[in-house]
């Protein structure tokens, strides 16, 4: 296992300042968020712009690229044919896990079979694959639903955030089940009804997410996530996590 950090902890910083500001803060690995922002590694424009989105993709300099956490707006079949540019940018990088957000609740379920397994298939077919993220709100909320669709879903992982576990309604269901699924980790301090606190506040056990995950044989990345908060020093926060992470593993 080793320790990645999220684009999304910076929000507003362009991919060039961001690579000096993780570099500045001794990280080897980064995890680039895919979003709507008018970049050419906004989903909608990726096809458009694909030698620059990887141009921007590689631009990384001394940090490796471990997953790519994919927002995409469009529905239908536009969003598939969104998806397949993240996954044909996956090949050209050599980005092996793709995060995706499972249906909300409410949606059927196999609908949402169907539609993951739309996602593996195209994945699979540019030699990634997909990861759906545990959250609350969607049926990845429920550590049983997360089996059951991982089940049903050949090829399909999971991108594991612990915090949405604890905050949720199953906080006393055994993740143990699932661990066998994860293909990536989302991380950050949380208490039972506060998903996002100050690192060393909040009540996450990394040491036993760790030891899970160890027992699964699991060798990928921790990716910190931490949004920013007001009045708190950011790059103190990523530090102090990373360090932590370190020292656990």
């Amino acid at each position: 296992m080793f320790v990645a950090v999220s684009t999304d902890c910076f929000p507003e910083i362009t991919m060039p300042e961001l690579v000096d500001v993780f570099t500045d803060l001794e990280f080897t690995t980064l995890e680039i968020s895919l979003r709507e922002n008018g970049t050419p590694l906004s989903p909608s424009r990726i096809e458009d712009d694909f030698e620059k989105a990887i141009f921007l993709s590689r631009d990384c300099h001394r940090l490796n690229i471990c997953s790519y956490d994919v927002h995409i707006d469009a529905v239908g079949q536009e969003y598939l044919d969104q998806f397949e540019s993240v996954c044909k940018l996956g090949k050209a990088t050599k980005v092996v896990t793709l995060t995706v957000p499972s249906a909300e609740l409410g949606t059927p379920f196999n609908e949402e079979v169907e539609r993951l397994q739309k996602l593996v298939e195209i994945a699979e077919g540019e030699g990634v694959r997909v990861a759906m993220k545990s959250q609350i709100g969607r049926l990845s909320e429920d550590p049983d639903t997360v089996k059951v669709l991982c089940d049903n879903v050949r090829g399909l992982g999971l991108t594991l955030d612990p915090s949405h576990y604890y905050c949720g309604h199953y906080r006393n269901k055994n993740l143990d089940k699932i661990m066998q699924y994860v293909f990536h980790v989302h991380l950050r301090d949380s208490k039972k009804d506060q998903l996002q606190v100050r690192v060393g506040q909040g009540e996450i056990e990394y040491g036993k997410v760790i030891s899970q995950l160890a027992r699964v044989k699991y060798d990928h990345a921790l990716s910190i996530q931490i949004a920013p908060m007001s009045d708190v020093d950011q790059r103190q926060e990523l530090r102090k996590l990373r360090l932590l992470l370190e020292s656990l593993l």
